[in-house]
């Protein structure tokens, strides 16, 4: 075994033993090591990948060298080299963007706790992504889920102690049923690692046994995954949460920690149920209809909103919606288009979420769309990077965006009994984001109100050197949306590629 198999389970380890050497330290130090971890765990996760890319092959690591059931495993392939690699750039924007916010909203003393959480985040997200065994992956959903939920509550506000609330009771609904779902996997097949019960799954549908049970395991996790995922209509908590934390909180909920539960489900479709039995099960329409109708919802009540950042997050559960619409087509088209859509949405979304930072900053601390005007003008950059985002959400060509929804159109044309749905759920939900998107454009670049009274005072013009950190992830988060629109022919082939081993 070469050396550089063994770094992703030592990146697991790294990022789990990190957050207690965070606690020792003060805000300052803590926050060295956390950006030097998370730019240490990407650059092993990148040594990965093109360790993966040389040998076209998946491998298995077993921890302690004791098989199953004694031992547990973590499995690694193309795909999840690549996700994690991705991942953990995005994980590093969000950080280096919102530096300047957090020391300002988090009190001093509790700095290094706020590291803590991202760095066991990261971890969880990493496990999440490499993990071959049941359990292991249930444990790493509550690290996961606990990490979140104390950056959302980090800023210690009444709306942000009550969206982390609602954030847990929600997340707790969504991991019972998982664990509900993987007990009942266990009982029928005696099994955790993926890999056996798959095999297991195979014989009990070869001797039409126990079938009833097995369509319910599998609802029960698809569900509760969906939940924790914040597809409609289990977004309720998803607003205030993104709405009211802190910036870099608000760009890594948003970009990764839905994405990692729905990576971990794509994993248990191909490794655990088996994709053919997926798309003859009927779950996948249940996934259909809710993403389509959180395309739409979601998009409705992005328009009624006259926040920005809440805007935004109402945004997210469209964006959800078209990932499990893409699953429910059951077909590898579907597939695809999803997994693309969740870089798309990785990279766009938290550009969105930093860039909204960027024009309350230049409109003296309102997010309210109703006095952002002329922020574009007073904060360039930021003004660039929300139209960035903006046209990508839409889908106008050049941007990650629109590679999705071709992707998705590709897909549902595929897919005959499916295609009207997907066609005209898109169309309209292409309307709705350029309805809410572009007014937002508009607006920001349109002339600034005059002061209503002598107090007023004028909004402040903020200049690249005046926030050199946000500035640099500005370019970069362009740049990555950019490159996933221009490169997305050989992306698309790398997740093919990675769908063929995950089976």
């Amino acid at each position: 075994m070469e050396f550089v198999q063994n770094l992703p389970f030592l990146s697991i380890i790294i990022g789990l033993f990190s957050g207690p050497l965070c606690s020792i330290l003060d805000g300052t130090w803590a926050k060295r090591v956390n950006l030097f971890v998370v730019a240490l765990l990407g650059f092993m996760q990148a040594l990965v990948f093109a360790f993966t890319l040389r040998t076209n092959t998946s491998y298995v690591y077993t921890m302690g060298h004791f098989s199953a059931p004694w031992g547990n495993e973590i499995r690694i392939g193309v795909l999840e080299a690549f996700m994690a690699t991705f991942f953990c750039l995005i994980m590093l924007l969000c950080l280096i963007s919102g530096t300047r916010e957090r020391e300002h909203e988090v009190e001093e003393g509790k700095w290094n706790l706020y590291y803590i959480m991202v760095n066991l985040l990261l971890c969880s997200i990493l496990a999440l992504i490499y993990t071959n065994d049941l359990f292991t992956a249930y444990v790493f959903v509550e690290i996961n889920t606990i990490s979140a939920c104390g950056l959302i509550m980090i800023k210690q506000t009444g709306r942000t102690i009550e969206a982390s609330v609602r954030y847990m009771i929600m997340s707790l609904l969504g991991s019972g049923l998982l664990l509900l779902g993987i007990s009942y996997l266990y009982g029928l097949t005696g099994h955790l690692l993926m890999s056996n019960i798959k095999e297991q799954v195979h014989i009990i549908v070869a001797n039409g046994q126990y079938t009833v049970p097995l369509m319910v395991a599998i609802s029960l996790i698809c569900v509760g995954l969906a939940i924790k995922s914040a597809l409609f209509p289990f977004h309720t908590w998803l607003p205030d949460a993104y709405g009211y934390s802190t910036v870099s909180s608000a760009a890594i909920l948003s970009s990764l920690v839905s994405k990692g539960y729905i990576f971990l489900l794509v994993k248990i479709i191909y490794r655990v149920i088996g994709f053919d039995l997926f798309s003859q099960s009927k779950v996948i329409h249940l996934l259909f209809f809710l993403g389509i109708a959180g395309m739409i919802m979601g998009s409705v009540d992005a328009i009624k909103e006259n926040d920005l950042r809440r805007m935004i997050a109402f945004s997210s559960v469209a964006q959800i919606g078209y990932i499990y619409m893409g699953f429910g087509l059951g077909t590898t088209a579907g597939m695809i288009a999803s997994l693309f859509h969740i870089l798309s949405h990785a990279a766009t979304k938290s550009l969105l979420f930093v860039a909204a930072s960027g024009l309350r900053d230049a409109s003296q601390g309102t997010t309210n769309i109703h006095e952002i005007n002329g922020s574009g003008y007073r904060n360039k950059l930021a003004g660039i990077a929300f139209t960035v985002g903006a046209l990508s959400m839409v889908g106008i060509p050049l941007f990650s965006g629109f590679i999705s929804k071709l992707l998705f159109s590709q897909a549902g044309v595929s897919h005959p009994d499916k295609l009207f749905p997907t066609l005209f759920a898109l169309a309209i939900s292409t309307i709705l984001n350029a309805l809410y998107f572009m007014k937002t454009v508009i607006r920001i670049y349109s002339p600034e109100k005059k002061a209503q009274t002598s107090g007023d005072t004028k909004a402040p013009n903020i200049g690249i050197l005046d926030q050199p950190a946000k500035s640099l992830a500005y370019v970069l988060f362009i740049l990555v949306n950019i490159v996933l629109c221009f490169e997305s022919e050989p992306i698309i082939d790398l997740l093919t590629r990675g769908l063929e081993l995950f089976s």
